[in-house]
Protein backbone atom coordinates (compact mmCIF):
# COMPACT_ATOMS: atom_id res chain seq x y z
CA UNK A 1 0.00 0.00 0.00
CA UNK A 2 0.96 3.63 -0.79
CA UNK A 3 0.21 6.86 -0.06
CA UNK A 4 1.25 10.50 -1.53
CA UNK A 5 -0.06 13.97 -0.79
CA UNK A 6 -2.49 15.62 -3.09
CA UNK A 7 -3.77 19.44 -1.76
CA UNK A 8 -2.93 20.38 2.25
CA UNK A 9 -6.30 18.92 3.25
CA UNK A 10 -6.35 15.82 1.26
CA UNK A 11 -5.06 12.87 0.82
CA UNK A 12 -4.65 10.03 -1.31
CA UNK A 13 -4.09 6.22 -0.50
CA UNK A 14 -4.40 3.05 -2.37
CA UNK A 15 -5.59 -0.29 -0.83
CA UNK A 16 -5.12 -3.61 -2.29
CA UNK A 17 -6.97 -7.14 -1.40
CA UNK A 18 -5.90 -10.66 -2.67
CA UNK A 19 -9.65 -12.00 -3.95
CA UNK A 20 -11.22 -10.55 -6.70
CA UNK A 21 -14.04 -12.41 -5.93
CA UNK A 22 -14.55 -11.35 -2.26
CA UNK A 23 -13.77 -7.61 -3.56
CA UNK A 24 -16.49 -7.63 -6.21
CA UNK A 25 -18.96 -8.41 -3.00
CA UNK A 26 -17.46 -5.82 -0.74
CA UNK A 27 -18.38 -3.45 -3.93
CA UNK A 28 -22.19 -4.98 -4.38
CA UNK A 29 -24.11 -4.52 -7.39
CA UNK A 30 -23.15 -2.42 -9.79
CA UNK A 31 -21.03 -0.36 -6.59
CA UNK A 32 -23.62 -0.04 -4.75
CA UNK A 33 -22.03 -0.64 -1.43
CA UNK A 34 -18.99 1.77 -2.49
CA UNK A 35 -21.29 4.60 -3.70
CA UNK A 36 -22.82 4.45 -0.22
CA UNK A 37 -19.02 5.08 1.56
CA UNK A 38 -18.34 7.50 -0.76
CA UNK A 39 -21.23 9.62 -0.12
CA UNK A 40 -21.38 9.10 3.90
CA UNK A 41 -17.84 9.83 3.95
CA UNK A 42 -17.06 12.34 1.37
CA UNK A 43 -14.42 10.14 0.02
CA UNK A 44 -13.76 9.48 -3.69
CA UNK A 45 -13.24 5.95 -4.08
CA UNK A 46 -11.85 4.19 -7.98
CA UNK A 47 -11.77 1.10 -8.28
CA UNK A 48 -9.24 -0.84 -10.82
CA UNK A 49 -8.92 -4.26 -10.45
CA UNK A 50 -8.28 -5.37 -6.64
CA UNK A 51 -7.19 -2.29 -5.63
CA UNK A 52 -9.13 0.64 -4.37
CA UNK A 53 -7.70 3.95 -4.60
CA UNK A 54 -9.17 6.91 -1.66
CA UNK A 55 -9.14 10.20 -2.25
CA UNK A 56 -10.55 12.88 0.02
CA UNK A 57 -9.97 14.58 3.55
CA UNK A 58 -7.29 12.28 5.90
CA UNK A 59 -9.68 11.51 8.86
CA UNK A 60 -12.51 10.45 6.15
CA UNK A 61 -9.74 8.48 4.58
CA UNK A 62 -8.76 6.43 7.31
CA UNK A 63 -12.93 5.34 8.55
CA UNK A 64 -12.82 4.25 4.74
CA UNK A 65 -9.65 1.86 4.33
CA UNK A 66 -10.68 0.59 8.16
CA UNK A 67 -14.39 -0.35 7.01
CA UNK A 68 -13.00 -1.51 3.78
CA UNK A 69 -10.70 -3.91 5.73
CA UNK A 70 -12.98 -5.24 8.25
CA UNK A 71 -15.78 -6.17 5.88
CA UNK A 72 -13.53 -7.47 3.43
CA UNK A 73 -12.86 -9.49 6.32
CA UNK A 74 -16.36 -9.99 7.18
CA UNK A 75 -17.39 -11.02 3.56
CA UNK A 76 -14.57 -13.42 3.38
CA UNK A 77 -16.30 -15.21 5.72
CA UNK A 78 -18.88 -16.10 4.23
CA UNK A 79 -21.61 -13.07 4.97
CA UNK A 80 -23.67 -11.45 2.75
CA UNK A 81 -23.01 -7.49 2.92
CA UNK A 82 -25.99 -5.01 2.05
CA UNK A 83 -26.31 -1.69 1.62
CA UNK A 84 -27.40 -1.26 5.26
CA UNK A 85 -24.52 -2.92 6.80
CA UNK A 86 -22.52 -0.54 5.31
CA UNK A 87 -24.72 2.50 6.94
CA UNK A 88 -24.23 0.53 10.34
CA UNK A 89 -20.44 0.02 9.69
CA UNK A 90 -19.98 3.67 9.30
CA UNK A 91 -22.01 4.10 12.34
CA UNK A 92 -20.07 1.64 14.18
CA UNK A 93 -16.70 2.60 13.38
CA UNK A 94 -17.61 6.77 13.67
CA UNK A 95 -18.37 5.67 17.32
CA UNK A 96 -15.48 3.78 17.51
CA UNK A 97 -17.47 1.14 19.30
CA UNK A 98 -14.85 -1.72 21.39
CA UNK A 99 -15.84 -4.32 19.09
CA UNK A 100 -14.67 -5.22 15.11
CA UNK A 101 -17.50 -5.33 12.84
CA UNK A 102 -17.21 -9.43 12.60
CA UNK A 103 -17.92 -9.49 16.15
CA UNK A 104 -21.37 -7.85 15.58
CA UNK A 105 -21.94 -8.81 11.84
CA UNK A 106 -20.84 -13.05 12.12
CA UNK A 107 -22.42 -13.72 15.24
CA UNK A 108 -25.17 -15.48 13.59
CA UNK A 109 -28.44 -16.48 16.27
CA UNK A 110 -30.48 -18.43 13.63
CA UNK A 111 -30.52 -19.01 10.15
CA UNK A 112 -34.25 -18.33 8.81
CA UNK A 113 -36.09 -20.86 6.74
CA UNK A 114 -34.60 -19.38 3.76
CA UNK A 115 -31.00 -20.46 5.09
CA UNK A 116 -30.12 -16.27 5.34
CA UNK A 117 -28.68 -15.86 8.54
CA UNK A 118 -29.83 -13.54 11.40
CA UNK A 119 -26.94 -11.21 13.32
CA UNK A 120 -26.85 -8.08 15.07
CA UNK A 121 -26.77 -5.17 12.59
CA UNK A 122 -25.31 -2.61 14.95
CA UNK A 123 -23.03 -2.29 17.80
CA UNK A 124 -26.69 -1.71 20.41
CA UNK A 125 -28.00 -5.09 18.51
CA UNK A 126 -25.14 -6.78 19.70
CA UNK A 127 -25.12 -5.60 23.55
CA UNK A 128 -29.14 -6.36 23.17
CA UNK A 129 -28.41 -9.95 22.12
CA UNK A 130 -25.77 -10.59 24.14
CA UNK A 131 -28.07 -9.25 27.50
CA UNK A 132 -30.77 -11.46 25.74
CA UNK A 133 -27.95 -14.61 26.55
CA UNK A 134 -26.81 -13.60 29.93
CA UNK A 135 -30.05 -11.90 32.03
CA UNK A 136 -33.24 -13.79 32.42
CA UNK A 137 -35.39 -10.48 32.01
CA UNK A 138 -33.98 -7.87 29.27
CA UNK A 139 -36.00 -4.92 27.93
CA UNK A 140 -35.24 -3.78 24.82
CA UNK A 141 -35.94 0.21 24.57
CA UNK A 142 -36.21 2.74 20.73
CA UNK A 143 -37.89 3.53 17.79
CA UNK A 144 -39.60 1.59 15.19
CA UNK A 145 -37.07 -0.19 12.86
CA UNK A 146 -34.32 -1.24 15.13
CA UNK A 147 -34.96 -4.82 15.32
CA UNK A 148 -36.31 -5.18 18.76
CA UNK A 149 -39.03 -7.83 18.61
CA UNK A 150 -37.43 -9.42 15.66
CA UNK A 151 -34.13 -10.16 17.29
CA UNK A 152 -36.12 -11.10 20.50
CA UNK A 153 -37.69 -13.80 18.46
CA UNK A 154 -34.80 -14.86 16.75
CA UNK A 155 -33.44 -15.73 20.15
CA UNK A 156 -36.49 -17.24 21.21
CA UNK A 157 -36.84 -19.83 18.19
CA UNK A 158 -32.94 -20.74 18.68
CA UNK A 159 -33.52 -21.35 22.18
CA UNK A 160 -36.90 -23.43 21.22
CA UNK A 161 -34.78 -25.37 18.67
CA UNK A 162 -31.46 -26.14 21.14
CA UNK A 163 -34.35 -26.93 23.96
CA UNK A 164 -33.06 -24.70 26.04
CA UNK A 165 -36.77 -23.81 26.96
CA UNK A 166 -39.96 -26.02 25.38
CA UNK A 167 -42.57 -23.38 24.29
CA UNK A 168 -42.61 -19.85 23.28
CA UNK A 169 -44.74 -17.43 24.50
CA UNK A 170 -45.85 -14.11 22.45
CA UNK A 171 -47.81 -11.50 24.02
CA UNK A 172 -48.55 -7.82 23.73
CA UNK A 173 -51.52 -5.58 24.50
CA UNK A 174 -54.54 -4.54 22.30
CA UNK A 175 -55.18 -1.00 23.39
CA UNK A 176 -55.34 0.26 20.01
CA UNK A 177 -58.85 -1.84 20.27
CA UNK A 178 -60.84 -0.34 23.39
CA UNK A 179 -64.40 0.19 22.86
CA UNK A 180 -64.26 -1.20 19.45
CA UNK A 181 -63.55 -4.75 20.21
CA UNK A 182 -66.79 -4.88 20.81
CA UNK A 183 -68.36 -4.00 17.25
CA UNK A 184 -65.87 -6.50 15.28
CA UNK A 185 -67.18 -9.79 14.34
CA UNK A 186 -66.21 -13.06 15.96
CA UNK A 187 -65.45 -14.35 20.10
CA UNK A 188 -62.65 -12.05 21.87
CA UNK A 189 -59.62 -14.35 20.13
CA UNK A 190 -60.85 -13.41 16.80
CA UNK A 191 -61.09 -9.86 17.69
CA UNK A 192 -57.44 -9.43 19.10
CA UNK A 193 -55.77 -11.07 16.30
CA UNK A 194 -55.17 -8.30 14.00
CA UNK A 195 -53.14 -6.91 16.76
CA UNK A 196 -51.05 -9.79 17.46
CA UNK A 197 -50.41 -9.72 13.51
CA UNK A 198 -46.95 -7.61 13.76
CA UNK A 199 -45.53 -11.24 15.78
CA UNK A 200 -46.87 -13.53 13.52
CA UNK A 201 -45.05 -12.23 10.29
CA UNK A 202 -41.60 -12.15 12.40
CA UNK A 203 -42.37 -15.63 12.85
CA UNK A 204 -43.35 -16.41 10.08
CA UNK A 205 -40.31 -14.64 8.27
CA UNK A 206 -38.35 -17.01 10.52
CA UNK A 207 -39.28 -20.03 10.42
CA UNK A 208 -41.22 -22.25 7.80
CA UNK A 209 -44.76 -21.31 7.80
CA UNK A 210 -46.46 -24.33 8.61
CA UNK A 211 -43.89 -25.64 10.64
CA UNK A 212 -44.61 -22.25 13.05
CA UNK A 213 -48.48 -23.35 12.28
CA UNK A 214 -47.80 -26.62 13.58
CA UNK A 215 -45.86 -25.48 16.89
CA UNK A 216 -48.83 -22.83 17.58
CA UNK A 217 -51.34 -25.78 17.29
CA UNK A 218 -49.37 -27.85 19.39
CA UNK A 219 -49.30 -24.54 22.01
CA UNK A 220 -45.23 -24.61 21.40
CA UNK A 221 -45.40 -21.10 20.63
CA UNK A 222 -48.30 -19.07 21.93
CA UNK A 223 -49.69 -16.00 20.70
CA UNK A 224 -52.11 -14.01 22.97
CA UNK A 225 -52.84 -10.55 24.40
CA UNK A 226 -51.47 -9.99 27.38
CA UNK A 227 -54.62 -10.03 29.44
CA UNK A 228 -54.98 -14.17 28.91
CA UNK A 229 -51.14 -13.60 31.09
CA UNK A 230 -52.97 -13.48 34.03
CA UNK A 231 -53.23 -15.97 36.81
CA UNK A 232 -50.42 -18.26 35.38
CA UNK A 233 -46.91 -19.49 35.89
CA UNK A 234 -44.58 -19.41 32.84
CA UNK A 235 -42.17 -22.40 33.57
CA UNK A 236 -39.25 -23.70 30.73
CA UNK A 237 -40.52 -20.88 28.66
CA UNK A 238 -39.11 -17.92 26.47
CA UNK A 239 -41.61 -14.94 27.00
CA UNK A 240 -41.63 -11.91 24.91
CA UNK A 241 -43.95 -8.93 25.45
CA UNK A 242 -44.08 -6.65 22.44
CA UNK A 243 -45.57 -2.90 22.22
CA UNK A 244 -44.85 -2.98 26.16
CA UNK A 245 -45.52 1.03 26.07
CA UNK A 246 -49.19 0.21 25.98
CA UNK A 247 -49.61 -1.56 28.99
CA UNK A 248 -50.73 -0.09 32.47
CA UNK A 249 -48.52 -0.39 35.63
CA UNK A 250 -50.31 -3.31 36.65
CA UNK A 251 -50.39 -5.15 33.40
CA UNK A 252 -46.48 -4.65 33.53
CA UNK A 253 -45.96 -5.80 37.36
CA UNK A 254 -48.68 -9.06 36.24
CA UNK A 255 -46.63 -9.93 33.59
CA UNK A 256 -43.50 -9.88 34.97
CA UNK A 257 -44.50 -11.50 38.27
CA UNK A 258 -45.92 -14.39 36.24
CA UNK A 259 -42.32 -15.12 35.29
CA UNK A 260 -41.37 -19.24 36.30
CA UNK A 261 -38.11 -21.38 36.45
CA UNK A 262 -36.24 -21.71 33.49
CA UNK A 263 -37.25 -18.48 31.88
CA UNK A 264 -36.36 -15.38 30.13
CA UNK A 265 -38.46 -12.72 29.67
CA UNK A 266 -37.92 -10.08 26.71
CA UNK A 267 -40.04 -6.69 27.14
CA UNK A 268 -40.00 -4.57 24.36
CA UNK A 269 -41.24 -0.95 23.47
CA UNK A 270 -41.03 2.63 22.12
CA UNK A 271 -42.07 5.34 24.74
CA UNK A 272 -42.63 7.70 22.55
CA UNK A 273 -45.58 5.58 21.02
CA UNK A 274 -47.86 5.78 23.62
CA UNK A 275 -51.83 5.15 22.88
CA UNK A 276 -52.91 5.04 25.93
CA UNK A 277 -55.33 7.34 27.31
CA UNK A 278 -53.29 10.46 28.51
CA UNK A 279 -54.50 9.33 32.46
CA UNK A 280 -52.64 6.40 32.33
CA UNK A 281 -49.05 5.89 33.35
CA UNK A 282 -47.95 3.36 30.50
CA UNK A 283 -46.72 0.31 32.52
CA UNK A 284 -42.88 0.51 30.78
CA UNK A 285 -41.60 3.58 31.64
CA UNK A 286 -42.94 3.54 35.01
CA UNK A 287 -40.55 -0.14 35.25
CA UNK A 288 -37.75 1.53 33.66
CA UNK A 289 -38.06 3.50 37.06
CA UNK A 290 -38.94 1.03 39.25
CA UNK A 291 -36.31 -1.68 38.12
CA UNK A 292 -33.53 0.10 37.16
CA UNK A 293 -31.38 -0.90 40.16
CA UNK A 294 -32.19 -4.65 39.95
CA UNK A 295 -28.64 -5.73 38.82
CA UNK A 296 -30.23 -8.83 36.96
CA UNK A 297 -32.61 -7.20 35.28
CA UNK A 298 -30.84 -5.59 31.95
CA UNK A 299 -32.48 -2.42 30.33
CA UNK A 300 -30.69 -1.56 26.31
CA UNK A 301 -31.77 1.33 24.66
CA UNK A 302 -31.64 1.92 21.06
CA UNK A 303 -31.56 5.15 18.86
CA UNK A 304 -32.20 6.27 15.63
CA UNK A 305 -29.28 5.15 14.48
CA UNK A 306 -29.78 1.81 14.81
CA UNK A 307 -32.79 1.73 12.84
CA UNK A 308 -32.18 -0.96 10.10
CA UNK A 309 -35.18 -0.20 7.92
CA UNK A 310 -35.26 2.21 4.58
CA UNK A 311 -32.66 5.07 5.31
CA UNK A 312 -35.89 7.34 5.08
CA UNK A 313 -36.96 5.83 8.52
CA UNK A 314 -34.17 7.66 10.38
CA UNK A 315 -34.95 11.02 9.07
CA UNK A 316 -38.94 10.57 10.08
CA UNK A 317 -37.88 9.49 13.45
CA UNK A 318 -35.35 12.51 13.78
CA UNK A 319 -37.74 14.95 12.49
CA UNK A 320 -40.65 14.06 15.18
CA UNK A 321 -38.01 14.17 17.83
CA UNK A 322 -36.98 17.61 16.46
CA UNK A 323 -40.37 18.59 16.32
CA UNK A 324 -41.58 17.51 19.47
CA UNK A 325 -38.59 19.06 21.39
CA UNK A 326 -39.52 22.34 19.66
CA UNK A 327 -43.38 21.95 20.83
CA UNK A 328 -42.44 21.13 24.12
CA UNK A 329 -40.67 24.78 24.67
CA UNK A 330 -43.57 26.44 23.00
Amino acid sequence: MEKKSAKSDTETETLYFDDPGIVKALCGEHDGHLKVLSKRLAVKIHLRGSQFTLHGPRTSILTAKKILQDLYFVVESGYRLSSIDVVQAITMIEQDTPLHLKDVFLDTIIHTAKRRPITPKSYAQKQYVDAIRGFDIVFGIGPAGTGKTYLAMAMGIAALLKKDVSRIILTRPAVEAGEKLGFLPGDLAEKVNPYLRPLYDALHDIMDMHKAQDMIHQGVIEVAPIAFMRGRTLNDSFVILDEAQNTTAEQMKMFLTRLGFNSKAVITGDITQIDLPQATASGLVQAQHVLEKIERIKFCNFTEKDVVRHPLVKDIIRAYETFTKKEKHT
